[in-house]
């Protein structure tokens, strides 16, 4: 039982050499999750792995440039961080993809790929797929202002539209009209009408195949894949045929899987051996001064209630964190109970 909670976690030296604003980072990612990937899950995920590219949750411009919130707070040891921007204002995309370069994130991504009503009445995700030309208007404005990446993020298809034509003729424009040249392709259509966003997730078929062809007919694009990959074993037989590997809430559910990515995917060497209530308790620092500023203890526990999947206690521990993390007098001494309730 010991074995399984020691795990590998690479510092920077690494075989790969892996460095900010390339595309190799591309090589693996985790997904832009609404209410899961936010600055909290970000910082625990980068205690996992230092070359995994991790993203926003997505985030529309009007909230960054209107909300009480800074949007962009992020801390420096995400890095690499891609913000992921959700609208079709050209203007308003540009603005932000400037913002977000002057704050220091690697990378900029464009979602065409959400499907859900909230997002299609706001004329941005998925919805986009059927306006090829205006996806290239609004990547063309932001790299007209910015040097680093942007990047598309889109479906195979969306309703009856998604035939691999389809699929080609939007890559196609959307690249030589927008000069994108790396995009991460969820391997499901999108219904815009008749399925929840879940039931988008979930029900239409996967069809790797399909972006495998993409990657061919397109040598000189980056291309990555996303959807229903839950290992890395997976993860390593789309790399034999594309430029990069996303993970979404296989990963958010048991953040084990990121322990060995540096490892088995950017060939890390000189790597130090970590448990994982090491890595726990490596959080306490960062958490401290989030306390200090009023942040709420369960607002960066429930990323972490996965970390013991499968191992003696882990339920124990998440229902623990989950009752007393919210209490209002909540600190590191929650953590400490709910580490004791581990088996070793």
């Amino acid at each position: 039982m010991n074995d399984i909670l020691h795990i590998s976690v690479s510092v920077y030296s690494c075989v790969s050499n892996v460095m900010k604003n390339t595309f190799y980072s591309q090589r693996f990612s985790i997904a832009p999750m609404l209410k899961r990937t936010d600055r909290h899950c970000r910082y625990f995920f980068r205690k996992l792995s230092k070359n995994t590219l991790l993203y926003t949750e997505m985030i529309s411009p009007n909230a960054i440039m209107h909300a009480k919130n800074d949007y962009l707070a992020y801390n420096d040891e995400e890095h690499p961080v891609a913000l992921q921007l959700g609208s079709s204002n050209t203007a308003l995309l540009a603005y932000c993809a400037k913002l977000a370069e002057l704050r220091g994130y690697d990378q900029i991504n464009l979602n065409v790929g959400c499907p859900s009503q909230r997002v299609q009445k706001g004329h941005f995700g998925a919805s986009l797929m059927g306006e090829p030309m205006l996806v290239a208007d609004c990547v063309k404005a932001m790299r007209d202002v910015v040097s680093i990446p942007v990047t598309v993020k889109t479906r195979i298809g969306i309703d009856d539209s998604d035939s691999y034509k389809f699929l080609y003729d939007f890559v196609s424009i959307v690249a030589e009209k927008g000069g994108c040249d790396n995009f991460i392709v969820h391997a499901r259509k999108a219904w815009l009408s008749g399925f929840s966003t879940k039931e988008n997730r979930e029900i239409p078929p996967l069809d790797y195949s399909r972006v495998y062809k993409l990657k061919r007919d397109f040598l000189k694009l980056t291309i990555s894949i996303n959807g229903g990959i839950r290992n890395l074993d997976e993860a390593k037989v789309h790399l034999q045929y594309l430029d990069g590997v996303m993970i979404g809430r296989a990963a958010y559910q048991n953040p084990y899987i990121l322990a060995e990515v540096d490892r088995v995917l950017f060939n890390c060497s000189n790597t130090v051996q970590l448990d994982l209530i090491t890595i726990v308790r490596s959080m306490y620092p960062y958490i401290e001064a989030e306390l200090t500023k009023g942040t709420c203890l369960g607002h960066i526990t429930r990323h972490m209630t996965g970390l013991f999947q499968k191992i003696p206690g882990s339920r124990k521990w998440k229902h623990y964190l989950n009752e007393n993390a919210y209490k209002p007098d909540a600190d590191i001494e929650v953590l400490e109970k709910a580490l004791s309730l581990i088996s070793i």
